[in-house]
């Protein structure tokens, strides 16, 4: 009892759960909640990766580590309830841009990411990232959380089948007489059910039983259809960890492939730590993240742990959002989700059980609960109102957190300077927009 008494004593010294309003069992269940929305990624980023020559054993162990890695120095650094692992988007640049459109190999791809990494953490050292992110006007910070909410939940509707793309149209409904989008649909009404009525671990009791509402419906299954069939030997890393090509470091192709990696890291991470937090009330009067340098700096470490190990950029996840919608508050939620991913190199086939339509319904509601500071949005001021409602549509519809904040950013800095209104903008903002149209222009 006392050892027991001991290790709460400790995980409350550790991540100030009192002075967080929130206790172990509340961080736990976080933790798992936000693991199940993303461990889709130990799935799509080997088979992804392995298109362009890479060991798909190596990169799973690789994608579970790195993601430990980058939880716990989250966790223990910023005391901050984000998970990180490799990044979609990334990765399909990864592979489809640098490896078969730009012919180079999977070690050259690796090596850029590496750099990057490096330069990520010096960035974070000079505070670059901290003055981005402190020079983003408030309107678009809440924009930037309102924005991920849709984006999160395209991803859940795609994920279960529901919305499709093609078919004569952009974007269309599913086909509905399938089994995933049905059960994905009976996992919303019941996610729905269980937080009307207040029930704490509504998203996660809302994944388990989606997940086993799938079994007899051939949706989700028992891995070999036996309960010791969910155990699985670690993978080798010895194909793909440390396996760089230094001899084309100073080619103008991996400058291009580094900067690129960089800019989509960088404005996926803080977008999605301004998102997210301001969600979670940890924005201070001013905007600002305390301990934002070190939640940047573990996002740092854990792209180039991942390059060293042998795996694309690793970033800060969106669907942190949904350990923060569970209560989440402290680095044990990420220190939770760290212990899961480590865990998942020996149980990958029980993780695997959990398809998208059980994970889906989290992600749509997750959705609704970032839509909450459009109310706070100016929108009577249009020289405020159109850069925050183009980066709220521009992250669904380009696909992309990035994306959105330079849309809004740039159309903030031109509005409000041939509106008159310059002394609104800073010169972090005018660096940033011309660096942004600079990008779109030449990359």
């Amino acid at each position: 009892m006392s050892s027991k008494l001991e290790n709460v004593s400790f995980l409350e010294r550790q991540f100030k759960l009192k002075q967080n309003k929130t206790d172990v069992k509340t961080e736990i269940l976080a933790g798992f909640t936000t693991f199940m929305t993303m461990a889709y990624i130990l799935a799509v980023n080997p088979g992804m990766l392995a298109e362009a020559g890479m060991d798909q054993g190596g990169v799973f162990a690789a994608t579970a580590i790195s993601a430990a890695i980058a939880c716990f120095a989250m966790a223990f650094m910023a005391n901050y309830p984000f998970a990180l692992a490799s990044g979609m988007g990334l990765n399909a640049f990864f592979t489809y841009s640098v490896v078969f459109g730009m012919g180079h190999t999977w070690q050259f791809a690796l090596t850029a990411v590496l750099i990057e990494g490096i330069l990520f953490i010096l960035l974070s050292f000079v505070n670059f990232r901290e003055a981005i992110f402190n020079s983003i006007p408030m309107n678009l910070k809440k924009a930037v959380s309102v924005g991920i909410g849709l984006f999160i939940a395209l991803i859940g509707f795609t994920n279960a089948g529901i919305v499709v793309g093609g078919g004569g149209t952009i974007l269309g409904l599913g086909d509905l007489s399938q089994r995933a989008p049905q059960v994905a649909i009976i996992g919303l009404i019941i996610t729905g059910l269980l937080l009307a009525k207040k029930v704490k671990g509504a998203l996660f009791f809302g994944i388990i039983l989606t997940t086993l509402i799938g079994l007899p419906l051939g949706v989700s299954y028992m891995p070999n259809g036996q309960f010791l069939g969910i155990f699985s030997a670690p993978p080798s890393l010895s194909k793909v960890a440390f396996q760089f090509e230094f001899a084309n470091i100073f080619t103008f192709d991996m400058l291009i492939v580094m900067f690129s990696f960089l800019f989509v890291d960088v404005f996926d991470t803080i977008g999605t730590l301004i998102g997210v937090s301001s969600k979670a009330n940890m924005l201070d009067e001013n905007g600002k993240l305390p301990k934002l340098k070190e939640a940047l700096l573990a996002d740092a470490i854990g792209t180039m742990a991942g390059a060293c190990l042998g795996t694309s950029t690793v970033t800060t996840y969106v669907e942190s959002a949904s350990g923060v919608a569970e209560g989440g508050r402290t680095g044990l939620t990420a220190l939770t989700t760290g212990v899961l991913f480590l865990l998942a190199l020996v149980l990958s086939p029980l993780f695997g059980m959990i398809p998208g339509a059980a994970t889906a319904p989290a992600l749509i509601i997750v959705g609704l609960f970032m839509m909450s500071p459009i109310k706070e949005i100016d929108l009577d001021d249009f020289t405020e109102a159109i850069p925050a409602f183009l980066t709220i549509v521009m992250m669904p519809f380009a696909y992309s957190i990035a994306e959105g904040i330079v849309f809004g950013m740039v159309s903030y800095v031109i509005l409000k300077t041939i509106t008159g209104k310059s002394k609104d903008v800073s010169a972090v903002m005018y660096v940033l927009a011309v660096l942004f149209v600079l990008k779109e222009i030449f990359i």
